[in-house]
Parts: C-alpha cells; structure tokens; sequence
C-alpha cells in the first residue's frame, strides 16, 4: 500500500511516517523544502517537494496513493490570514487535487483538533454530534478545514479525528510547560480539566481509523480516556523532571495580556494572543468512546507515564 503524508516533517507526521514504515507501507511525504527533511532524516521515506498551499504542486504527490494522511496545518501563527492559509486553503487543495488525480483513493485522513468543536461549557467530555463552538482563529480554520472534508464524504471515503493536546518527543508546543516545570516556576489559572493524548497513541489510531471500513465519512474524538486537572498535570510532569514548582496565580483576566506581549516575541510560540483564548476556558475535555466502539480504539499511555518518556526525550536531545 501507497501512503502520502503531508505535515510528515513535523511531530506527528514523522512518528506516522516511522509506523507506517514498520507496517510495510511505502510512504512518500509532501515535503516544502527537501533539504530541510525534520525528523524525517534517517526514515525510509520518499520526499517529493511540495506545499498544500500551491495546489499545482499536489497532482504528482497523489495520484499513486492509496492513503492521503493529511496532517499539515498550523498551531500557532502570526495573522487570521495565516490560520487560513495553512489550515482552510491548504486542505481545501488536498481535497481537490485528491478529487481530480485520485478519486479511487481508499481514504482521504484529516487530523483536525478538540479546537475545532470548542471547549466544553460545564465539565462534560464532548462528542462527536455537539455543535461547533470554536473559541478562536485557530479553532475556526481547523472547523473550516473539516468542513471542507467533510463536504467531499460522498464522493470520495475520508476520516476525521480531533484530538485533544497531543505531547511526546519532539512536540515544540507542550515543551514550554516542561521548561516552566524544570526552571522552579509555572503560572497557574486555577484548576482546569483537559483531554490528553500521547503521540504514539495518537498515531495507531490514525491508522486504524483510516483502514478501517466502519470509519468511512466520520468524525471522531481521541483521548487517552482520562480527565486530567491542572495539579495532575504540573504532578506528572513535575515526578518527571523530579522537581517541585512554585506555582504562581494568574487570574484569568490577565491571560489575554500574556497573549498580547507574546506578539513581540522573536520566535513564534503556543504561548499566543489566539491560543490564549482556547486556555481561557475551563473545560478541554472529549469523550473517544466512538473511537472505541467503532474501529477499536485503545491507548495504552496515560500522562505520567508519557510524561516521563517526554521527559527523558527532551533530556536525552537537551530541549531542557
């Protein structure tokens, strides 16, 4: 079998492309600049130049597959634009060049995001039929681009996942706490609920959901299945680095300004204007019992587990 992968150079499409291999695909990944190959140095993958935003670079990338994961997108950006850019035009472009050069595809993957549906009002894991509440730019682009998925389902098969925040090696977004954590010091809004996900987890299920037949036209959340507080999660990376934090209250009030001084920032971080309206809210919660009934999902990594292997990663390539 004959997988494209676009994002492949990124944290979660390298360990999908590293899987894919060990399951005897032959994976090809849309790469912007070849000599900038990512984590994908050393992995038995053909790269072929192209970016998602440029629809004419795409018919040669798809026309053989017989997956398309498509995990390109952006977290964090400078501009509403941005967010479009990388999130709504760019899969707009894969689901048309997948419709003209490969409409026998076996299944069009899209990785979107628990901050396509918006956080959960009053505690509640959401699912799959809840509205879309999107709470900021980044959240709406990813609602945009599953809707441009979601529009082509009777036409071509497609897949789509949201998952909660996804950590492990190499991820740059979670980092930053893991830093916070290791110098002595956290902020701390109050005690929040979330979803969690460890990318290895992250990655079979994408795979098992693309490949499985009573996953065709759907949308599912992933979680590891627990809830996690704030405390659990300063706990499991704390036990990690073996260091005890103080943790310093910030009233949720004053996070939109942390936000805005990040715009002055050298290098772009999670810590953002426009994700700081995701973490505003309370609850980031999502119930994957879809998951589990329908393609079998089952995640084997829970946050302080997977927090240590982070941790050791990050130590091991002196991330912190």
């Amino acid at each position: 079998m004959k997988a494209l992968i676009t994002g492949g150079t990124g944290f979660i499409g390298s360990h999908l492309a590293e899987s894919l291999v060990r399951q005897g695909f032959e994976v090809t990944c849309l790469v912007r600049n070849l000599a900038r190959q990512g984590y994908l140095e050393g992995v038995t993958v053909e790269k072929i130049a192209g970016d998602c935003t440029q629809p004419e670079t795409l018919a040669a990338a798809v026309k053989n597959a017989d997956y398309v994961f498509h995990l390109a997108g952006l977290t964090k950006a400078r501009s509403d634009q941005e967010f479009f850019a990388g999130n709504v035009l760019a899969t707009r472009n894969v689901v048309n060049a997948v419709l003209e050069h490969a409409p026998d595809i076996k299944r069009l993957f899209h990785l979107s995001s628990l901050a396509a549906s918006g956080p959960s009002a009053d505690g509640t894991p959401l699912r799959e039929d809840c509205p879309f509440a999107p709470v900021s730019s980044y959240g709406r682009t990813k609602m945009e681009g599953e809707q441009a998925v979601f529009a082509v389902r009777d036409r071509i098969p497609v897949t789509i996942i949201r998952p909660p925040a996804v950590y492990g090696p190499r991820d740059r977004d979670v980092l930053i706490f893991f830093q916070l954590v290791k110098r002595g010091i956290v902020p701390y809004w109050g005690n929040s609920r979330y979803s969690f996900l460890y990318v290895e987890d992250l990655v079979n299920g994408i795979i098992q959901s693309a490949q499985h037949e009573d996953t065709v036209g759907e949308v599912f959340f992933l979680s590891d299945g627990n809830i996690y507080s704030s405390d659990d999660i300063i706990d499991a990376i704390s036990a990690a680095l073996q260091r005890r934090p103080l943790k310093v209250s910030i009233p949720r009030a004053v996070i939109p300004a942390v936000g805005f001084v990040s715009r002055f920032a050298s290098r772009l971080s999670i810590v953002s204007s426009d994700r700081m309206k995701d973490i505003q809210h309370q609850y980031w919660v999502c119930d994957p019992g879809k998951a589990k009934t329908r393609f079998g999902f089952q995640p084997k990594v829970d946050m302080r587990t997977g927090a240590q292997w982070t941790a050791d990663w990050y130590r091991i390539h002196q991330w912190i």
